[in-house]
Order: structure tokens, then C-alpha cells, then sequence
């Protein structure tokens, strides 16, 4: 298959290089020349610096759109008028501006559209969502993120404040680019969010133009609720979410990857402590010799099926839309101090 990549940053070249993997090797770049990293393993490949252009004279099956958050629309919109399919990074859009314009493309032309949320593909993740969807732990009753990062660390080769996570112009801000959190949970539980309200703003001592700092509450369909921490400022960093049943437990972190469920004693004592005896952790580790390109590398073989019609999307552009409507929910209650119902 012809793919062609928009946006050479740190995650275009990852996904270019997870083709490569995969034994895709005719790749077409389309270049503003803004990147901040070295060209040496871009050598080789077909530059195009004008998008129209390059669809037309490339046809590319597949578009990935790698490029900042604010230009995503800018590349989508295009490659879906070719019924190219798509994998999407996160956010899909730096706001709900055009993102109904991607919709109706999309469904005109039969473009086929993956999401770039890759902890979908994370083991400890697909685990949890397993024990979730088998009653594990009974009915979810609530379910809380932790995801701080100092974002100076991100990327240590390049000045952070020029990146686009920390600059309000082209998308960023921690709501927006720690949106993961937004997409896995609902899909962990199993029910879409309905209403949010949320606080975001600039705490840090960070030089960003955007949000840093963000604190989330969720209510999913069927009444569990959600919160979310959020934040660009930890030292050292921390990722790692608890949901809590009627039956159990379930917790995960990013540090070991490990899914973990509290199994709770069958005939539990009055006192929780006495005869009947106290429950039990059962982890489940990650697979031996696991890294994090992994699930990156996951995440671009399905791609390669939907692309050849071997799957349909796991994560669509439907679930892209529901994290965007949540982030532009996040961001007016902050400006309101109400809580949001989810159109």
C-alpha cells in the first residue's frame, strides 16, 4: 500500500518507522520543513511540500496525520475527499470548528478512519477492559485518573516551549494533549460520557501559552462517575487509573504496566476482618520482553488491515469526536463554572 505521512515530528517518524517494521516501505512524505529533528532517516523518500499535489499525483491508500494538533483538519478533510483511509492522531481537532465537515467527508466518500489512541493497544489495558466487560468486578460505580508529566522532558532535543503541547495557538495545552485518559476510560467502562465540568488553566512556573494544570469530573451514561488529574508540572511523573465496582477493584499504572483486580472474599466477615478473611490482588504482568513501541507497532498493524479491508476500526472517528466534545466541554466550564451535558 502508498502511504503518505503529514507531519515529520517525533510521532510521524515513529509511525513511518513502524511501517517500515511492517514491511510497508512506499511512503510518501509531505513536508513544511518545520521539524525540529535531524533529516538522515528521511533520506530516500518522495517529498511533497504541497498536500493537493500530493494526493493527486501520489494516491496514497492510506494519510496519516501527524502534524500539530491545529492543522489536523487541514490534512483530514483533503485525504477523506480521496476516500484515502486515515489514522488520525489525538486530539482530532484543536476544536469542534469543521470537525462536522470531517464527519459528513468522511461518510460521503467511505473513508475509513482509525484514531491514534495507541493505549487501546497497551496489554495492561486490554486486560482491564476484559475483566470490565466480563463482570469482573461487578457494575462500575466510579473511576478516577492520575496522569502528570513535566513536559520540559518530553522531548529533551528540542526547546518545549516552541512545541505545539505547550502553545494554546496550535492546539495544545494538557487537556488536549493528555486526552488519552478521555478516550480510554469511557472505553474501559463501557458507557459514554454524558456531562463533564472541569478546571484548566496555567499553574505550572512552565513558559506555556496553555493550560497545565486540569482537574475533571465525569458522569458516564447510567450515573458511575469519572475525575481526572491532569498536568504538564510532576516530578517524577505519574500515570495511572483505579476503577472501582460493586464486586472489586481494578487498578493500573504506567510505571509497570501490570493490570491488577481486587477480588473481594466470598462470604466476607461482619467485621471485614475476622473468619470470613480479607479478598485478594490478582496482577497480571506485562508479557515478557514488552516496550513501549509495542503498542505503537500494534496500533499500525490494524491500521495496515482496515487499509487493506482485513478489519474495521477499533477506535473510530465517532470515539475521536466524543473526546473532542469532551475537551471543548472541559474548557467551557472552566469559562463558566457549570457543568456541561454533552450534545
Amino acid at each position: 500500500m502508498k502511504t503518505l505521512i503529514a507531519g515529520l515530528g517525533s510521532v510521524g517518524r515513529r509511525h513511518m518507522r513502524n511501517l517500515v517494521a511492517l514491511g510497508e516501505t512506499d511512503i510518501v512524505l509531505y513536508r513544511t520543513h518545520k521539524a525540529t529533528l535531524p533529516d538522515d532517516e528521511l533520506a530516500g523518500y518522495p517529498v511533497e511540500t504541497d498536500l493537493t499535489e500530493a494526493l493527486k499525483n501520489h494516491k496514497p491508500d492510506a494519510v496519516i496525520v501527524s502534524n500539530p494538533t491545529s492543522m489536523h483538519l487541514d490534512v483530514a478533510i483533503p485525504a477523506a475527499e480521496t476516500g484515502c483511509a486515515i489514522l488520525l492522531e489525538k486530539p482530532i481537532a484543536a476544536s469542534m470548528e469543521r470537525v462536522d465537515v470531517l464527519q459528513k467527508t468522511v461518510q460521503k466518500n467511505g473513508s475509513k478512519v482509525l484514531v491514534a489512541f495507541q493505549f487501546r493497544f497497551h496489554p495492561g489495558m486490554v486486560k482491564a477492559k476484559e475483566l470490565i466487560q466480563n463482570g469482573e468486578i461487578g457494575r462500575v460505580v466510579s473511576a478516577s485518573v492520575h496522569f502528570g508529566e513535566y513536559l520540559p522532558a518530553w522531548h529533551p532535543w528540542e526547546d518545549y516551549r516552541q512545541g505545539y503541547a505547550a502553545r494554546s495557538d496550535m492546539g495544545g495545552g494538557v487537556v488536549a494533549t493528555q486526552c488519552h485518559s478521555l478516550d480510554y476510560l469511557p472505553w474501559l467502562v463501557g458507557k459514554k460520557v454524558d456531562s463533564a465540568w472541569g478546571f484548566a488553566a496555567k499553574l505550572s512556573d512552565l513558559e506555556v501559552t496553555a493550560d497545565d494544570t486540569s482537574k475533571i469530573g465525569l458522569r458516564f451514561e447510567g450515573g458511575a462517575f469519572g475525575s481526572l488529574h491532569l498536568d504538564y508540572n510532576q516530578q517524577p511523573p505519574e500515570h495511572e487509573f483505579r476503577i472501582i465496582g460493586t464486586n472489586g477493584t481494578i487498578k493500573w499504572n504506567l510505571a509497570d504496566g501490570a493490570a491488577r483486580i481486587y477480588r473481594p472474599h466470598p462470604n466476607p466477615s461482619p467485621s471485614g476482618r475476622e473468619a470470613g478473611g480479607e479478598g485478594h490482588w490478582d496482577v497480571f504482568p506485562l508479557p515478557a520482553g514488552w516496550e513501549r513501541n509495542v503498542m505503537f507497532q500494534e496500533q499500525t498493524r490494524h491500521f495496515i488491515d482496515i487499509v487493506k479491508g482485513k478489519a474495521a476500526p477499533s477506535c473510530t472517528l465517532e470515539d475521536g469526536v466524543q473526546v473532542q466534545k469532551i475537551i471543548s466541554s472541559v474548557h467551557e466550564s472552566q469559562k463558566t463554572g457549570r457543568l456541561i451535558v454533552l450534545k
